[in-house]
Parts: C-alpha cells; sequence; structure tokens
C-alpha cells in the first residue's frame, strides 16, 4: 500500500529538575550546596531516507515521545540526558505545522535531519544560586517542558521529469519502455494506483528520474478518481510530459483531453500549471492516430513541442527522452517549499515565554509557561527563595505590568494558583 500522507503527535523529554542538597561531610561543617543540574531532555529527530518509499511506519503508530532528562543529584552530579528519538522519513517528505498548515522543513536530501520537537533544557541545582549574599540557597531550578506538536508529514516524490495525462493514454508503457521500472500494466483505466519511479539513463554520467503519476482525470483537484491523491507528486518536477492518446480510442477527443488535465492543474496550484509541458502524441501506430494528427498540430504547434511517439513499438521514444533532458538542464531547481521567514517569526513568537496579567472582578491574576516554571522551583517557606521570587517578578516586569492594570498595595494576587497580598 502506498501512504504518502500522516499526521503524527510527537512530544520532547522534559528537562531534568535541579537538585537541592548540601554537603554533609563530617570535617566540612560548612561544605555549602552540593545539588547538580538536571539533565536536558530527549528531542525527537526527523531523518530523511533514501530506502524509504511511503510514510506506512507511521500508519500504525501516531504518538512518540522522548526521554526525559534526569533530575540533579547531590556532589553536584548532573542527571543524564534524555536519548532522541529518530523518526526515518522519505527523502521528499514535507514537514508541516498541523494546526497552521505552515510547512517548518523540506527533507529532500538523503540525510538531512530536523529536530521537529526539542527537548526541555535541565534544570539548575541549587550550587549554582550561591554567591556572596546568598550563601545557602534552599531552592533549585525545575527542568522545561519538551515541546510538543501536531504535525503532518506529506510526502511528494523527487522526480525530475513527471508523465501526466488521462488513464489508459500509455503512460506507464512508456516509463517502463525508457526505464528499468515495472509497472503493472493492463488495458483498463486505473491500472496504476501509486506513482512509480524510474531512472532514465541518457549516457555515461546523465540521466534523470522520471515519475508516472496515476489517476488523473476530470475533477481530479476536487477529488475525483486519484488525482487528488497524486497531483502533490508532480510539484517536485521541472519537465511534465503530458501525454494523449492521439488516437482517440474510446471516442475522445485528444484536444479536448489535454486542456481538461491542464485546467485540473490549474486548480490545484499554480505551481503546477507554470512547469514546462512536451506534448507526448501516443500510440502513433495507429490508423485513427495519423487521422487525428493535422488537427492535434493546428491547435498546439505554435505553443509546444510535440512528439510523436508509440510506446508498443518504441517509435520516437529515444528522441523523446533525450530532449526532456535537454530542457530539464536549462530549467534551474528553485522549488522552494518552506518560507524560512514565516517559519521564523511564526515560531519565534509561538515559542516565547508570555507572560500574561489579567483583572476579574477586583481578582488579579498573572500566567504562563515561565511563572508556571518559577513558582514550581519556589521555596515559599525559605525567606531567601522567596526573596528570589519576587526579585524575578520585578525583573521579568510582572508587578510593572499589574501595576499599570490597577493593583495597589494591600490588593489579592494570584501567580500561577499561588496567592499573595500585593505590596509596594
Amino acid at each position: 500500500m502506498f501512504i504518502d500522507i500522516a499526521k503524527i503527535s510527537v512530544k520532547a523529554g522534559k528537562g531534568g529538575n535541579g537538585c537541592v542538597a548540601f554537603r554533609r561531610e563530617k570535617y566540612e561543617p560548612m561544605g555549602g550546596p552540593s545539588g547538580g543540574d538536571g539533565g536536558d531532555g530527549g528531542s525527537i529527530i526527523l531523518v530523511a531516507d533514501e530506502g524509504l518509499r511511503t510514510l506506512m511506519d507511521f500508519r500504525y503508530k501516531r504518538h512518540y515521545q522522548a526521554e526525559n532528562g534526569e533530575d540533579g543529584r547531590n556532589r553536584k552530579q548532573f542527571g543524564s540526558d534524555g536519548k532522541d528519538l529518530i523518526l526515518k522519513v522519505p527523502t521528499g517528505t514535507l514537514v508541516k505545522d498541523e494546526e497552521t498548515g505552515i510547512v517548518l522543513s523540506d527533507l529532500k536530501e538523503n540525510g538531512q535531519r530536523y529536530i521537529c520537537a526539542k527537548g526541555g533544557k535541565g534544570g539548575k541545582g541549587n550550587t549554582k544560586f550561591k554567591n556572596s549574599i546568598r550563601r545557602t540557597p534552599r531552592f533549585a531550578e525545575p527542568g522545561t517542558k519538551g515541546q510538543e506538536r501536531e504535525i503532518l508529514l506529506e510526502l511528494k516524490l523527487i522526480a525530475d521529469v513527471g508523465l501526466i495525462g488521462f488513464p489508459n493514454v500509455g503512460k506507464s508503457t512508456i516509463l517502463a519502455s525508457i526505464t528499468s521500472a515495472k509497472p503493472k500494466i493492463a488495458n483498463y483505466h486505473f491500472t496504476t494506483l501509486k506513482p512509480n519511479l524510474g531512472v532514465v539513463s541518457i549516457g555515461e554520467g546523465h540521466s534523470y528520474v522520471l515519475a508516472d503519476i496515476p489517476g488523473l482525470i476530470e475533477g481530479a483537484s476536487e477529488g475525483a478518481g486519484l488525482g487528488h491523491e497524486f497531483l502533490r507528486h508532480i510539484e517536485r518536477t521541472r519537465v511534465l510530459l503530458h501525454v494523449i492518446d492521439a488516437s482517440g480510442q474510446e471516442n475522445r477527443d485528444p484536444v479536448e483531453d489535454f486542456y481538461k488535465i491542464n485546467d485540473e492543474l490549474n486548480q490545484y496550484s499554480d505551481k503546477l500549471s507554470d512547469k514546462k509541458q512536451i506534448i507526448v502524441l501516443n500510440k502513433m501506430d495507429l490508423p485513427q492516430a495519423q487521422e487525428n494528427l493535422d488537427k492535434i498540430k493546428a491547435e498546439f504547434s505554435s505553443k509546444y513541442e510535440i512528439f510523436q511517439v508509440s510506446a508498443a513499438t518504441g517509435q520516437g521514444l529515444d528522441e523523446l527522452k533525450k530532449y526532456a533532458y535537454e530542457k530539464l538542464i536549462q530549467i534551474e531547481d528553485e522549488i522552494k517549499f518552506v518560507d524560512e521567514e514565516l517559519v521564523e517569526n511564526y515560531f519565534d513568537k509561538k515559542e516565547k515565554d508570555t507572560i500574561v496579567v489579567t483583572k476579574e472582578d477586583g481578582y488579579y491574576m498573572a500566567s504562563g509557561d515561565f511563572l508556571e516554571r518559577l513558582v514550581y522551583s519556589t521555596n515559599f517557606d525559605d525567606f531567601e527563595s522567596f526573596s528570589h521570587f519576587q526579585k524575578v517578578l520585578i525583573d521579568k516586569g510582572v508587578i510593572d505590568k499589574l501595576r499599570e492594570i490597577g493593583a495597589k498595595e494591600g490588593d489579592l494576587i494570584s501567580v500561577c494558583g499561588v496567592e499573595f497580598d500585593f505590596v509596594e
């Protein structure tokens, strides 16, 4: 089965908590703090593998989680980092944020890596909070959460040239004739149920990848037939060989068929409508094809290169594959799916620690991931720890924000569920 799209949930490991500990050795009465840092959480990394052809592995398992980092220990011992989780995907896989549809990465080269969920940072142990004033800090820092995302994996085959056209016009036969690919071929519609790839050799050191894209019929861009599933695979190609049954079998009009397919390409994507097209008139060994030739040439010869071939006899195929190669090398590969500025701006904003300050019925509240970690790391029964908590609220502008919305001496304030009186 050919699987070319998959939705998965990824959750990176949480960073380990810093440790609160003190030296308690016999001859070290003033040993001081000795809590070590927590380890970093493991990340989830996607790696492109040219040995894979589908996203089948992600059909049956959709949830992935990396290891958490270990907590810090006594004697300044750091916790171990969590192991990264490596997920292999086929080359040509796009990684999208499921919520926004933004393309995060295009894994088009073998071995290319993308961190789709970054592990949390390990928290600092109380050793790191010792200074000339605070000699025995009784608090440490918790580890941060790992990133958690819903992502969409979408495979777009990496092919230089694509064969398009209505079913049963001979695309698979052409692929089999000029490459070593062995697609299933039969004389009925939708013989091809998945894209097939083959390598066309022009000579020593000169070749290109040819793809047979199945299922294009009228209405394909809206989901008719199989076209909606496979149109995405044409997007990476630089040249399209538009195969037409010149004989007009099945009472079809070759000219009308050409325009119908192009209309589907235009409706699906502007990228497809702008691609270089070469018209391939197949089944020229049949008498009906010769009868239609003048009509087809009159319609298209001023706009497109036209090749007359017969996949059954091999007529014209050598000239076609060489011409396609010549056109291919003239067209630069400028296909870009990732808008780096869009990704950077969106996720910079999304991943930053936000602090939200609100007022409801005279009750003031401050919340956010950063404040949640701060509350978690604070020992409110320890004066030094609480003093550190207050200082961070001032440094991060939380106190100023509370003043701006009307907080004054004696008002009740809640910071992530911890309540205290506002003091100027």
